[in-house]
């Protein structure tokens, strides 16, 4: 039976980080989006767009005492990909290499960040 629910963890770059329960992201494993195109005599062709793999609206908590949200800037300001895992509830992991994607913005009061990953290749389970 498969078995939603939150993601229990993500690690990037050896720094596990939980994430917020109630976080509902969304994951692309990338490779290839197609799409069809059509002819003018009525056939069609397909186009293939290679993707990068993401996990967007990830919550992650983060305490300020530990120096997690200068740890994510530091990773933000740093070129390059570094190693990303990610274990869901139902006990999958995935992993790939990637970045921290969009604004690494901390809200005060719940304790979190909201921020994306994203990265070359593919997302895969372990």
């Amino acid at each position: 039976m498969p078995t939603g629910g939150s993601i229990e963890s993500v690690t990037l770059d050896g720094r596990t980080f939980s994430v917020a329960s109630d976080a509902d992201s969304q994951r692309k494993l990338g490779g290839f989006e197609n799409e069809v195109q059509p002819n003018g005599d009525g056939t069609t062709r397909e186009v293939k767009t290679r993707v990068a793999w993401s996990l967007a609206d990830l919550t992650l908590s983060i305490d300020d005492l530990a120096g997690d949200h200068t740890f994510l800037q530091g990773l933000a300001n740093r070129i390059g990909e570094y190693p990303i895992t990610i274990a869901y509830a139902s006990g999958a992991i995935y992993q790939g290499s990637g970045q921290v994607v969009g604004e690494v913005q901390v809200s005060s009061m719940n304790a979190t960040a909201a921020l994306g990953l994203m990265g070359s290749g593919t997302l895969t389970p372990q």
